[in-house]
């Protein structure tokens, strides 16, 4: 269930739905839809042919790659940057990647041929979503550098990093065996890596929780490759502000969605 005193979510908060020209937006936003996302929640699987394009506010989506053997990694995260589906209008309407709910919240909806019409305008959307891909291309490569180059805990650090440039807070409801999951390796070396950070005071982490104390020692202790994908995204997305840190997380509106055991498809139709 939700927080009915919460404020509903507003298009806006999606930074690339907000910096379409009010003629751009009165055509998409009559047809958006509110999806609440649950933690852990599974919206594409391999394979499915995807029906809409989302467009998340509060949550997190992460992409990851599902091997025949059921191990997963995580190539990418997507939240109020941009938009999961990208691959839509490129030309496929089947993924090869799992999406999976990593913060839970909501996004907006759009039917993809809603999303195809404006895209074939030929207008903003189209080199907006252009620019998208590009800084989600960047990504997928630097994840794989440093997958293959970078220990687990440089790792653990990127994935923090790019998570925390999602959210207006520096708390993550994760367990150690979630994010052992996002980063394809084993649990014990989550642990590992986690206890060095809460050691050195950079996180702290407690039933599932974990809050970063201190992102500049987060950075410092990070590899290269946060960096660079921060630098790529900052130029090609110059529509997306500066990220406001809230200090008092007390003021957050709370967002209560139920954590998704079995994981279900919320996505209608795909």
């Amino acid at each position: 269930m939700t927080d009915k005193s919460a404020p509903e979510p507003q298009p806006q908060q999606n930074h690339l739905l907000g910096a379409l020209a009010p003629d751009v937006q009165s055509r998409l936003f009559p047809y958006l839809e509110l999806a609440p996302l649950p933690l852990r929640s599974l919206m594409y699987e391999p394979g499915r042919t995807m029906k809409h394009v989302y467009f998340p506010t509060d949550s997190i989506i992460s992409l990851q790659y599902l091997m025949e053997n059921g191990a997963s990694t995580a190539i990418l995260v997507v939240g109020n940057e941009g938009l999961l589906g990208i691959n839509l209008f490129m030309g496929e309407e089947r993924t090869l990647s799992r999406s999976l709910v990593q913060s839970a919240g909501y996004a907006y909806r759009l039917p993809k041929s809603r999303v195809m019409n404006e895209f074939n305008r030929h207008g903003q959307l189209l080199l907006l979503m252009l620019r998208y891909t590009q800084a989600l291309i960047t990504q997928v490569a630097q994840t794989a550098v440093c997958n293959r180059h970078h220990s687990i805990d440089q790792q653990l650090c990127r994935w923090l990093l790019l998570s925390m440039d999602r959210l207006s807070h520096s708390h993550l409801s994760m367990t150690q065996e979630f994010i052992a999951n996002m980063l394809g390796v084993r649990r014990e070396s989550v642990t590992v890596a986690a206890l060095k950070l809460q050691q050195l005071g950079t996180i702290s982490y407690s039933r599932g929780m974990i809050k970063v104390l201190s992102r500049s020692k987060l950075e410092s202790l990070c590899c290269e490759c946060y960096g660079v994908v921060k630098k790529q995204t900052d130029m090609l997305l110059d529509y997306v502000p500066q990220r406001q840190v809230i200090k008092d997380v007390d003021t957050i509106p709370t967002v209560t969605l139920p954590t998704v055991k079995q994981q279900p498809v919320v996505a209608s139709g795909g």
